[in-house]
Protein backbone atom coordinates (compact mmCIF):
# COMPACT_ATOMS: atom_id res chain seq x y z
CA UNK A 1 0.00 0.00 0.00
CA UNK A 2 2.98 2.24 0.56
CA UNK A 3 3.84 2.26 -3.14
CA UNK A 4 0.35 2.83 -4.60
CA UNK A 5 -2.35 3.76 -2.12
CA UNK A 6 -0.79 5.93 0.57
CA UNK A 7 1.07 8.26 -1.84
CA UNK A 8 -2.15 8.86 -3.79
CA UNK A 9 -3.11 12.54 -3.41
CA UNK A 10 -6.81 11.78 -2.84
CA UNK A 11 -6.02 9.17 -0.19
CA UNK A 12 -3.59 11.49 1.58
CA UNK A 13 -6.13 14.32 1.61
CA UNK A 14 -8.92 12.01 2.81
CA UNK A 15 -6.81 10.57 5.63
CA UNK A 16 -5.59 14.02 6.71
CA UNK A 17 -9.16 15.36 6.86
CA UNK A 18 -10.69 12.38 8.66
CA UNK A 19 -8.13 10.48 10.70
CA UNK A 20 -4.91 10.66 12.66
CA UNK A 21 -2.77 8.10 10.84
CA UNK A 22 -0.32 6.02 12.84
CA UNK A 23 1.88 3.38 11.28
CA UNK A 24 3.09 0.64 13.59
CA UNK A 25 6.08 -1.54 12.76
CA UNK A 26 5.42 -5.28 12.87
CA UNK A 27 8.25 -5.55 15.38
CA UNK A 28 6.05 -3.76 17.95
CA UNK A 29 4.77 -7.02 19.40
CA UNK A 30 2.84 -5.30 22.19
CA UNK A 31 0.59 -3.36 19.80
CA UNK A 32 0.40 -6.21 17.29
CA UNK A 33 -0.88 -8.47 20.09
CA UNK A 34 -3.16 -5.83 21.64
CA UNK A 35 -5.00 -5.35 18.34
CA UNK A 36 -4.71 -8.97 17.15
CA UNK A 37 -2.82 -8.03 14.02
CA UNK A 38 -1.44 -11.10 12.32
CA UNK A 39 -1.18 -9.87 8.72
CA UNK A 40 -0.23 -6.66 7.01
CA UNK A 41 -1.53 -4.35 5.98
CA UNK A 42 -4.16 -4.28 8.70
CA UNK A 43 -5.84 -0.91 9.02
CA UNK A 44 -7.93 -0.05 12.05
CA UNK A 45 -10.23 2.82 12.94
CA UNK A 46 -9.74 3.50 16.64
CA UNK A 47 -11.16 6.17 18.90
CA UNK A 48 -9.13 8.36 21.27
CA UNK A 49 -9.33 5.60 23.89
CA UNK A 50 -7.86 2.99 21.55
CA UNK A 51 -11.16 1.13 21.07
CA UNK A 52 -11.55 -0.44 17.66
CA UNK A 53 -14.51 0.54 15.50
CA UNK A 54 -13.51 -0.85 12.11
CA UNK A 55 -10.87 -3.09 10.57
CA UNK A 56 -9.73 -4.18 7.15
CA UNK A 57 -6.92 -6.49 6.13
CA UNK A 58 -5.06 -6.52 2.83
CA UNK A 59 -4.17 -4.20 -0.01
CA UNK A 60 -6.77 -1.68 -1.20
CA UNK A 61 -6.63 0.40 -4.38
CA UNK A 62 -6.92 4.16 -3.65
CA UNK A 63 -10.61 4.50 -4.58
CA UNK A 64 -11.52 1.38 -2.59
CA UNK A 65 -9.44 2.62 0.36
CA UNK A 66 -11.35 5.91 0.51
CA UNK A 67 -14.76 4.24 0.20
CA UNK A 68 -13.84 1.58 2.76
CA UNK A 69 -12.77 4.13 5.32
CA UNK A 70 -15.82 6.29 4.71
CA UNK A 71 -17.72 3.20 5.85
CA UNK A 72 -15.28 2.89 8.76
CA UNK A 73 -16.06 6.47 9.73
CA UNK A 74 -19.78 5.71 9.55
CA UNK A 75 -19.31 2.65 11.74
CA UNK A 76 -17.46 4.83 14.26
CA UNK A 77 -20.47 7.18 14.41
CA UNK A 78 -22.82 4.20 14.77
CA UNK A 79 -20.82 2.87 17.72
CA UNK A 80 -21.02 6.29 19.35
CA UNK A 81 -24.80 6.31 18.78
CA UNK A 82 -24.50 9.36 16.53
CA UNK A 83 -27.02 7.90 14.11
CA UNK A 84 -27.72 10.97 11.98
CA UNK A 85 -23.98 11.45 11.39
CA UNK A 86 -23.59 7.75 10.58
CA UNK A 87 -26.46 7.79 8.11
CA UNK A 88 -25.12 10.94 6.43
CA UNK A 89 -21.63 9.44 6.18
CA UNK A 90 -22.92 6.28 4.49
CA UNK A 91 -25.05 8.33 2.09
CA UNK A 92 -22.12 10.61 1.25
CA UNK A 93 -19.88 7.61 0.58
CA UNK A 94 -22.44 6.10 -1.80
CA UNK A 95 -22.71 9.42 -3.66
CA UNK A 96 -19.05 10.44 -3.79
CA UNK A 97 -17.28 7.11 -4.21
CA UNK A 98 -19.76 4.39 -5.19
CA UNK A 99 -17.22 1.55 -5.28
CA UNK A 100 -19.14 -1.69 -5.91
CA UNK A 101 -17.02 -3.63 -3.41
CA UNK A 102 -18.05 -1.28 -0.60
CA UNK A 103 -21.54 0.01 -1.45
CA UNK A 104 -23.45 -3.03 -0.12
CA UNK A 105 -21.94 -2.57 3.33
CA UNK A 106 -22.85 1.13 3.24
CA UNK A 107 -26.44 0.30 2.22
CA UNK A 108 -26.72 -2.17 5.08
CA UNK A 109 -25.36 0.17 7.76
CA UNK A 110 -27.18 3.24 6.41
CA UNK A 111 -30.37 1.29 7.09
CA UNK A 112 -29.18 0.30 10.55
CA UNK A 113 -28.42 3.96 11.34
CA UNK A 114 -31.83 5.06 10.05
CA UNK A 115 -33.58 2.39 12.10
CA UNK A 116 -31.64 3.24 15.26
CA UNK A 117 -32.30 6.96 14.72
CA UNK A 118 -36.06 6.63 14.15
CA UNK A 119 -37.16 3.23 15.43
CA UNK A 120 -38.86 2.66 12.07
CA UNK A 121 -37.89 -0.75 10.59
CA UNK A 122 -38.79 0.22 7.00
CA UNK A 123 -35.22 1.31 6.09
CA UNK A 124 -34.06 -2.21 7.00
CA UNK A 125 -36.61 -3.75 4.63
CA UNK A 126 -35.72 -1.23 1.92
CA UNK A 127 -32.03 -2.10 2.34
CA UNK A 128 -32.82 -5.78 1.93
CA UNK A 129 -34.85 -5.08 -1.23
CA UNK A 130 -32.08 -2.88 -2.68
CA UNK A 131 -29.34 -5.34 -1.83
CA UNK A 132 -31.31 -8.26 -3.28
CA UNK A 133 -31.95 -6.38 -6.52
CA UNK A 134 -28.53 -4.79 -6.99
CA UNK A 135 -26.04 -7.01 -5.11
CA UNK A 136 -27.59 -10.48 -4.86
CA UNK A 137 -24.28 -12.24 -4.17
CA UNK A 138 -23.04 -9.85 -1.49
CA UNK A 139 -22.41 -11.01 2.05
CA UNK A 140 -24.38 -7.91 3.13
CA UNK A 141 -27.42 -9.16 1.22
CA UNK A 142 -27.18 -12.40 3.18
CA UNK A 143 -26.83 -10.51 6.45
CA UNK A 144 -29.92 -8.44 5.60
CA UNK A 145 -32.04 -11.48 4.76
CA UNK A 146 -33.97 -11.46 8.07
CA UNK A 147 -35.26 -7.99 7.10
CA UNK A 148 -37.40 -9.56 4.38
CA UNK A 149 -39.78 -10.47 7.22
CA UNK A 150 -40.54 -6.79 7.79
CA UNK A 151 -43.75 -5.95 5.89
CA UNK A 152 -43.11 -3.76 2.84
Amino acid sequence: MGAVTYPNEGVARFVDLNFVPVQVEVTNKELMDKYAVSWTPTILVLDVHGREHYRTVGFLQPEVFIATFEVGKGRYYLDLEQYAEAQATFEEMMERCPVPEVVPEAIFFRAVAAYKRTGNPQPLRQAYDTLTAQYPGSEWTKRAEPYKLIPA
